[in-house]
């Protein structure tokens, strides 16, 4: 029975919702040129525009005629913290303002809502921000001391898509062993044991498989070798990897779309390079499925580039073995927000607490 608004800016846009009674009654993408971004020297710099398009979207909806009850979103890149949903605090901003953690457009977020949240005098929150930490320990090493693995995942549509694929098991998501695979243009791969991510590749450092714009594990001194022949500089090399490595780098194209019915048509370079992709992302189920210690029960693929039946059917085809295979296409962060607040405000959840950080009281704008 709540009204919620949900925040959940990018790269290149901000998607806004409106969500009544549990269902989605306004939504938007709203694209950013690159141009206008390119004004900004800092991503904290753009805070204002957004916010003012947002503003703007909302009034042309008719959106304000009535009171919102909290307001929902996407989490930056903060400090490893547990699954659940957070009350914005200032220790929490104050990570996201300064980018202690990382720069990425989604840390506008929850300073955006803080500024409804005083607005409007609601609560705000952020919920299963990338940085979802749940790793057993003997996930945590990797084969040099100086280099830990982290848990950097695709958390907000892995949790909400786990507990979908619970609901139609008939069992609650913590009683369930899952495997979620989130494709798009990362690829992140879940070992969800009884409602904790046990272990989980990072697909932003380059675990894990190749994806449209990742390059995925790559041999370590053949990566070497290339950094010093190339001898470019880290930002560049960077962005080679992660960005524009895997089928970009390839094939010249992150479209998942286009590359299937180019495969149709009959290329086989890019027939083969969807199968490479599909099989290492089969290899990964299978590293995750050791992960699970028990019965698995199911298997659930999820993303963007979940709408493939190509894609699907073959590493449905390399882990038939596993067992029961549920496919959940496309990205449901917005969904999966606005589920995390209902779940507060409700009293089915209780919110937890960013470490060290003091609650901010909501007050009115006078």
């Amino acid at each position: 029975m709540y009204r919620l608004l949900v925040l959940n800016p990018g790269s290149t846009s901000t998607k806004a919702a409106v969500f009544d009674k549990g269902h989605c009654s306004l939504k938007t993408t709203i694209t950013h040129d690159a141009a206008e971004l390119s004004q900004f020297g800092h991503i904290m710099e753009q805070l204002a525009y957004r916010k003012a398009m947002v503003d703007q979207w909302l009034r042309e909806e008719g959106a304000l005629e009535h009171a919102f009850d909290a307001v929902m979103a996407r989490g930056g890149l903060l400090q490893p913290i547990p699954s659940g949903t957070y009350p914005l605090n200032e220790r929490l901003l104050t990570d996201l303002r300064t980018c202690r953690y990382g720069t990425h457009a989604s840390n506008l977020a929850a300073i955006m809502a803080q500024e409804y949240s005083t607005q409007w005098n609601v609560p705000a929150f952020v919920a299963d921000p990338v940085v979802v930490d749940e790793l057993q320990p003997v996930a945590r090493f990797s084969g040099h001391p100086n280099i830990p693995r982290r848990s950097i995942f695709h958390a907000l549509n892995q949790k909400a898509m786990a507990r979908r694929a619970a609901a139609q098991l008939g069992k609650a998501y913590d009683q369930c062993n899952l495997i979620v695979v989130h494709m798009g243009g990362g690829i992140s791969v879940g070992a969800h044991r009884r409602g904790q991510v046990v272990d989980v590749n990072n697909a932003l450092d380059g675990e894990g498989p190749m994806s449209p714009e990742r390059s995925g594990t790559l041999p370590v001194t053949g990566l070497i070798r290339h950094i010093f022949r190339t001898d470019v500089e880290r930002q560049q090399l960077y962005r080679s990897l992660v960005g524009k490595g895997g089928l970009v780098a390839h094939l010249g194209s992150n479209d998942g779309r286009e590359l299937e019915q180019r495969a149709d048509a009959g290329d086989e370079k890019v027939s083969l390079l969807l199968d490479a992709m599909a099989y290492q992302t089969a290899k990964e189920i299978g590293r995750a499925r050791m992960a699970l210690d028990g019965p698995c029960d199911a298997v659930v693929l999820t993303g963007g580039l979940a709408y493939s039946k190509r894609i699907c059917h073959a590493i449905i085809q390399y882990t038939d073995w596993i067992g029961l295979h549920i496919t959940l296409p496309g990205e449901h962060e917005l969904e999966a927000l606005a589920e995390a607040g209902t779940r507060v405000l409700s009293g089915e959840e209780e919110p937890r607490q960013y470490p060290s950080g003091r609650l901010i009281p909501c007050q009115k704008v006078k």
